[in-house]
């Protein structure tokens, strides 16, 4: 974060909550990244080129690509131990299209469902809905994790067990909570 508001020529405290209230467009796969930061842009009055747009793209981009191996052996215990493992995100589709060619981890998942292929983002309660629908299940045989307060609370709304993302060690203790053996 801060060395995306440097490149950008701002200061974080100013930068970081436009970048996350425009995020939604880019996640629902309305607008392209460059479109998003000129947007970002636009409204911290800065006319950055094109050359500084395209950097902060990739280094956005850059950012999401670290998976941890812990959360990914989680992951494949769930699976293992006979559960539909299933995967709910806000991702763009640049993203999304080199995430499926180059993270494994997303072949995992027997449920995917990503904000830019159905026009919907977390927290709206229509992308829960939509995952219930794909996976199969009611909303109270769902387990859900995810980092966002907003999004937890909009899954657990809708009757779906959701839990804060911490690390994988919490989240198989949340799990064993319910019953899940792993």
């Amino acid at each position: 974060m801060d060395e995306l508001a440097m490149m950008a020529g701002a200061e974080r405290e100013k930068f970081e909550p436009l970048l996350w209230s425009l995020r939604g467009e880019l996640d629902r796969g309305t607008v392209s990244p460059e479109q998003y930061f000129k947007q970002i842009f636009s409204r911290l009055g800065i006319c950055p080129d094109d050359k500084t747009t395209k950097a902060m793209v990739e280094l956005d981009s850059a950012s999401w690509k670290n998976i941890n191996q812990e959360t990914v052996t989680l992951m494949e215990d769930v699976k293992k131990a006979g559960y539909v493992l299933g995967i709910l995100s806000n991702m763009p589709h640049g993203f999304l299209a080199w995430a499926r060619k180059s993270i494994p981890v997303f072949s995992l998942a027997q449920v995917s469902l990503f904000s830019c292929e159905v026009n919907l983002i977390k927290p709206e309660a229509a992308i829960y809905r939509k995952l219930i629908s794909m996976i199969g299940l009611e909303s109270g045989e769902l387990v859900f994790f995810d980092d966002n307060p907003e999004n937890v609370k909009c899954a657990r709304d809708l009757g779906i067990q959701a839990f804060i993302w911490k690390n994988s060690e919490n989240a198989r203790a949340e799990l064993a909570s319910l019953g899940v053996r792993l």
